[in-house]
This record gives structure tokens, sequence and C-alpha cells, in this order.
């Protein structure tokens, strides 16, 4: 029987092309990171608009939402992990361009299914980056800095995600308020700034090596941690819950602010959407050096007082409060999704753990499509106060059952 051949070889670089240093890749990678997760946020104050214009329901507003989070999913199932192999600056530069043609289709075809067309594509960019753009920042910041503590870049990783989420519907907010035309203007800028990003992430090096045989392709695996599967359902119920908020802010802002809390700016939807994720963001950094037990602790501590205060404020219309309770929830988030992803991550063999951070992901964005098109639903027979009240009810919910499996076990 014949050896399997094991010998590795560099991949080719983009010849006519310069390469920078990895220090500059990897800030290169976190820029272009960045602007791709702006870029899928980008049309939640924008979504008012269309709305206006072609006059369909708000649940349509929810399933263009979720033909995003389905794009994400699929992708993180079938191309999450192709990066091993194919290496990681072919997938980003290839999912950068998913990104530019996503925002290509919001210019050609603005019609209901193009806008779904264009989120499912959007989507699909976004599943294939995440887990590459993440591990990509990872092995640059090594190679660039390898005396350093590794989990500065995981750290950076992270707060970019959130980050780049949060600074999506601010951007959009302000083409909404003030730009001519927001509905090409803030698309046609997009594009240009995704195509700017492709150009440059294919200046950046390679950091894994191609096989001289290519594995045969197969989708990514998914398996649950052997011995700890109660520790694992409490934490992907509890990231479920988590970005079910995200999702609800981001597909839904407009119509809470309008409907709810008579409050129909443009801006002012980015802005509440941003100060949930920006303050996701800003609690992870700030608090990094807390123990994962801690942030635990007080991710789902926030979390469920930010939807009481959210909750108090749909049903006294006080946005001042509203904004508050949306700061508290995001911190929440932030720590409650970072603490869980190194939990479950610990609870894992080495050997499968990006199988198992796969079903925690998938648990994960299946929070963006179930809650968020159930709440949209609601709102053909309810008020929007009673819609978030309701929604908030059953979150708390599955945050307390989260929370007690859990920490129970930390």
């Amino acid at each position: 029987m014949q050896t399997q051949q094991t010998t590795r070889r560099p991949l080719a670089s983009i010849r006519w092309l310069p390469q920078v240093s990895h220090g500059w890749g990897f800030r290169i990678i976190a820029v272009a990171f960045a602007v791709s997760l702006a870029f899928s946020t980008v049309p939640t104050p924008l979504y008012a608009l269309y709305q206006r214009r072609d006059g369909f329901p708000t649940f349509l507003i929810t399933v263009i939402f979720a033909a995003y989070a389905v794009g994400v999913m699929v992708s993180l199932y079938l191309a999450g992990h192709v990066s091993d192999w194919l290496g990681r600056r072919r997938v980003i530069l290839a999912a950068t361009l998913a990104e530019a043609l996503a925002a290509a289709l919001f210019l050609v075809w603005p019609d209901v299914a193009g806008l779904l067309v264009a989120r499912l594509v959007c989507g699909a960019g976004i599943g294939a980056l995440t887990a590459t753009a993440t591990a990509h920042l990872s092995e640059l910041r090594a190679l660039a800095r390898p005396d350093e503590d590794p989990g500065r870049a995981a750290l950076a990783a992270t707060v970019v995600n959130m980050g780049g989420l949060g600074i999506g519907p601010l951007i959009g907010g302000l083409f909404a308020q003030y730009a001519t035309g927001p509905l090409t203007t803030t698309f046609v800028v997009f594009l240009g700034v995704l195509l700017l990003s492709a150009l440059a992430v294919a200046l950046v090096p390679e950091t894994v090596e191609r096989p001289a045989q290519r594995p045969a392709y197969r989708p990514q695996r998914v398996s649950l941690p052997s011995g700890s599967r109660a520790l694992f359902a409490g934490a992907a119920i509890g990231v479920f819950a988590a970005f079910a908020i995200t999702g609800l802010f981001t597909a839904l802002a407009p119509t809470l602010l309008a409907q709810g809390l008579h409050e129909p700016g443009r801006l002012l939807s980015g802005v509440t959407a941003f100060a949930l994720l920006g303050a996701a963001a800003l609690a992870q950094l700030v608090l990094s050096r807390l123990s994962s037990r801690t942030q635990l602790r007080l991710g789902y501590t926030l979390m469920p007082l930010g939807l009481v205060v959210l909750s108090t404020a749909a049903l006294l219309t006080s946005l001042p409060v509203f904004l508050a309770g949306a700061v508290l929830a995001g911190a929440g988030v932030g720590l409650g999704f970072r603490a869980s992803v190194g939990t479950v991550a610990a609870l894992a063999d080495p050997h499968a753990r990006g199988e198992v951070l796969a079903a925690l992901f998938l648990a994960a964005y299946a929070g963006l499509v179930i809650p968020v098109l159930t709440v949209g639903l609601a709102l053909v027979w309810v008020s929007s106060p009673t819609a978030f009240v309701g929604f908030s009810v059953v979150e708390l919910l599955l945050l307390g059952f989260a929370g007690r499996r859990v920490l129970a076990a930390r």
C-alpha cells in the first residue's frame, strides 16, 4: 500500500502584485473584515425607505433579513473551512468580492426579489469570511509578533467583528438622513470601498500551505462535545438568544422606533442599532482581562437587565430609556457571546474543535432567523410594544435556562 503523500508546498502568490509585511497584512485584513461586516448591517436604516417606496408589509422586512442569515448558515456549513486547504487570502478575496456583488445587486435590482438575492449573497460572503478572517488575523499576528500573547489577536478579531457590525447601521443612518438618493448612494460608495478592500487583500501574504494533493471536498463537519452536552446545550441556547437580540435590532430597529416610540428619524434607527452593537464591542475590549466565568456572569446579567429596560421603555414610550436598555443588552451580548465561544472551545477535543464551534455558530445564526421572523409575523396582529414585550419574555426564559446550565458547570 502506498504511503499518502504529505509534502506541502507554499500557495502561489499573485505574482504581478507586491506583497506587504505580515504586520501590514494584519491591518489590511482587519479593515477589510470590518468593511464587509459594516456592509452587512448598513441596510438597517434603509429598510424603512424600501418599505415606504414599495408599500410592502413589515413581515417582508424580516424575510429579507432572514435571507441574509440563511446565506450565512449555508456558507458556514459549505465553505467555512475550505481556507484550510485553499488558502486564507483566496477565500477572503472571494468573500469580499461576493460582498461587492451584493452591493451591485442592490443597485441594479432594487425591488423585493433583488433585495432577497442581494442579502442571500451578502450572507454567503460573510459566512465564508468570518472564520477565515479570524484565523488569518491570528496567523498574521503570530508571524509579525511571535512573542505576543495569542489572545490579543483573538480579541482584535472579536472587536473587529462586533465593531464592524455596529458601525454599519450608523453609516446607513447617516446616508439615509443626509445623502441624496440614499438607496443608490450608499451602495455606490460601498461597492467602491469593497473593491478597494479586495485589491488590498490581494497584497496580503498567505499563511497556510497547499497540500500536494488537495483533499476531496466535504461540507463542514458538525459535532457536539462528548461528555459535556448539557453545558454545550446551555451555551448554544445562550448564543441563540444573544443573536436574536442583535437580529431584532438590525432588522426591525426602524419599525420599533417608529411604531412603538413614535420616533421615525432615519439616523436614529442607525444610532440605536449602533448603540447595541457598539456596546458589545466596547464591553469585549474593556473587560477582556476578566475571567471567562466573570464575563459569563456579567453577560447573563446584563442581557436580561437590558431586555427589562427595553420592554419598560417600549411600554412608557421613552427613547432615552430605550437607548439605555440597548447599551445594557448589547454589553451583555458581547460578553456572553465571547465567553460562550471560549467555554465551548475548551470543551472540545483539539481535533474536533472546529466541528464543535461550527455547531455553536449555527445555533447562533439560527437566532437571527427564527425569533426575528416570529416577531415580524406577530406585528401583523399586535402592536410593536406588545410584540417586543412578548419577545423579551421568551428571551428571559431562554437566558435563564442557558445561564443556569452554563454557570452551574463552570
